[in-house]
């Protein structure tokens, strides 16, 4: 990463002319904005762009839009997953898609919003959420053939083929995505903003004590920017011993990233996943 907390990878073998064969896969959290073009044909990552510490992942997008020539190519799709505390899981029993309405008034900014909804059948639910009308302005000018997601979407793709007891945790340098699963049912999701490791001991511990997790029973796996030995790893050491860092089966070509982990992007590759 350079000076501004951001990096951009690309590979020479590139060709922007070729965009319509690609997919775009942005990832905008409360703090980080991620990017992706990855050709549907080959399977190879041709580009990748990650800003972490961002005061506003959409504002900071919002920036991009207008300065990046990568955003502005015409592709195949584009699927965003962006951040809202706007957001509700519905069993699919009881949702209902033509009363949108009837389900939106659990959301505190749905008068001021566009609501959208993505089906996770694979765990009996519905999310609807809500994105700003000036952030859903946005993307609709900018982006064509676009696909909303809800936030975490990436992370319940790569959660699917999960088995037992499981707690997920995506990373970014200042927050973290907490996914709990049991038996292909979904108990808990949450995002946490942290500014340190005490921080992330505290809401590790609460989330561990509110859900009576038996470490022992649960096995943590882990995307995003965390690696082997760093502060919040050897953290989660001290309660867990079944810790396994999680990638994509059947993994795109990516050796614009061979000389990072695979898991920092596990969670923005896997948006392509999503149907």
């Amino acid at each position: 990463m350079n000076n501004n907390n951001n990096i951009l990878l690309i590979d020479p073998a590139f060709d922007p002319a070729s965009s319509s064969a690609c997919n775009l896969l942005v990832k905008v959290g409360t703090d980080h904005l991620s990017y992706a073009i990855l050709n549907k044909e080959t399977k190879q990552v041709y580009v990748v762009f990650d800003e972490q510490e961002c005061e506003d992942g959409t504002l900071k997008l919002a920036e991009r839009l207008k300065t990046d020539p990568y955003l502005t190519l015409a592709y195949q799709e584009v699927k965003t997953a962006i951040y809202t505390t706007d957001s509700i899981a519905i069993p699919n029993v009881a949702y209902n898609e033509n009363s949108l309405t009837t389900h939106s008034k659990f959301l505190t900014g749905a008068n001021q919003s566009n609501l959208y909804t993505q089906s996770l059948n694979h765990f009996g639910f519905t999310t609807v959420f809500a994105l700003p009308k000036t952030t859903d302005q946005l993307l609709s000018t900018h982006l064509g053939n676009l696909k909303r997601y809800q936030h975490n979407a990436g992370l319940f793709a790569l959660a699917e083929n999960m088995t037992g007891t499981s707690l997920c945790l995506d990373f970014s340098v200042g927050s973290f995505h907490a996914l709990y699963l049991k038996d292909q049912q979904v108990v808990f999701q949450q995002c946490y903003e942290i500014d340190n490791i005490e921080e992330f001991n505290y809401y590790l511990l609460l989330i561990i004590n509110q859900l009576n997790i038996d470490p022992k029973e649960t096995n943590i796996h882990l995307a995003g920017i965390i690696h082997l030995e760093d502060e919040k790893y050897n953290c989660l050491l001290k309660y867990f011993t079944s810790i396994q860092f999680i990638n994509i089966d059947n993994q795109p070509e990516q050796e614009i990233l061979d000389e990072m982990p695979l898991h920092y992007y596990s969670s923005l590759l896997a948006l392509d996943l999503c149907v």
